[in-house]
């Protein structure tokens, strides 16, 4: 008997009176797995719908059936249902993770107009840090965070700088098109990705005409989803004073965040510091990050900006000593 015909033999004992093709279509077909509700027919447009909220939501195909047939078809009431339900699984698996530490995570850079904002997020593993998903939960935090700096109702005549902390970041809203607060969209992000997460802090910095905000991020991730949102693990903005055009300040911002990211200072200091000794965490006085033959001050002075103040942000580090500045 030849090796062709014994195996047509065994596959036909194998499947009964099937023929192999009926075999093989039905394992292509992944409709065959599911009891059809009420709602659900063999019909095009039912699979469609299927289809469309589980392209929307990324929730499996189970999850997304039991959706469309609780909600009787209704694909946006299908979609709340699943956010609901995500958000429940998310708050339980956040209370079982809860305590696990957090020492990786992303620094969140947000700019625009004259306001500024720096956030940190949490996580596990470097490995979620990298998680498309997670860095989506940063994006969220910085919006939230910028939507709160936008409300407020403030006469600038300086400078305003002002933190958030773990608790007062939790509590702000997820923004104009998230429901809840952006603690609940942290339960989603736990809930999703099976790792404690936590939002850490958060930083923002507002200036009036006379002021610019120079920004820089560290081993940045750039994605063309964020927009003008920027990620890394390490992040500054330089607070300046100038009669300089904004647009030719964009290079000296960035090197003064850099500066402040690479050397780490404590303080600005004044033009008048000696470098060494007691001032070498005196910002002005340090050796200049990309040319240390000068001081800072001696990089800024000449390009007519007076820097006033700044934030750092290092991921993971203890922000006792950031608030302090």
């Amino acid at each position: 008997m030849s090796l062709l015909r014994s195996l047509r033999l065994c596959l036909v004992t194998r499947t009964g009176s099937h023929p192999a093709g009926s075999l093989l279509l039905q394992s292509a077909q992944p409709w065959r797995t599911f009891q059809a509700g009420p709602w659900l027919s063999s019909s095009a447009s039912s699979k469609e719908l299927l289809m469309n909220l589980r392209r929307k939501t990324g929730y499996s195909f189970v999850n997304c059936k039991k959706a469309l047939e609780t909600c009787g078809g209704d694909l946006k009431q299908a979609e709340i249902w699943l956010q609901k339900q995500a958000q429940k699984e998310g708050w339980s698996k956040a209370a079982k993770l809860h305590g696990r530490k957090t020492k990786e995570g992303l620094i969140g850079l947000l700019q625009e107009g004259n306001m500024a904002v720096l956030v940190e997020v949490n996580c596990e593993t470097d490995f979620v840090s990298r998680n498309l998903k997670f860095q989506e939960l940063v994006q969220q935090v910085a919006l939230g965070t910028m939507l709160y700096c936008q409300n407020l109702k403030d006469q600038l005549s300086t400078y305003s700088k002002a933190f958030l902390n773990s608790s007062e970041l939790s509590g702000l809203p997820a923004g104009p098109d998230r429901d809840g607060s952006l603690k609940d969209q942290l339960a989603l992000a736990i809930g999703k990705l099976g790792e404690n997460m936590t939002l850490k802090r958060a930083a923002w910095v507002k200036v009036p005409s006379g002021f610019y905000i120079g920004s820089y991020i560290h081993g940045a991730v750039h994605s063309p989803s964020f927009n003008n949102l920027e990620l890394g693990k390490y992040g500054a903005l330089v607070i300046c004073e100038t009669s300089e055009p904004k647009a030719t300040l964009e290079d000296v911002g960035r090197h003064l965040g850099q500066h402040v990211v690479g050397m780490a200072p404590l303080s600005v200091g004044s033009l008048d510091d000696e470098p060494g000794g007691e001032t070498e965490t005196k910002m002005l006085s340090q050796p200049y990050l990309l040319d240390p033959s000068i001081t800072l001050g001696q990089y800024v002075q000449p390009r007519g900006v007076s820097v006033v103040d700044f934030v750092r942000f290092e991921c993971g580090e203890i922000e006792e000593a950031t608030e302090a500045q």
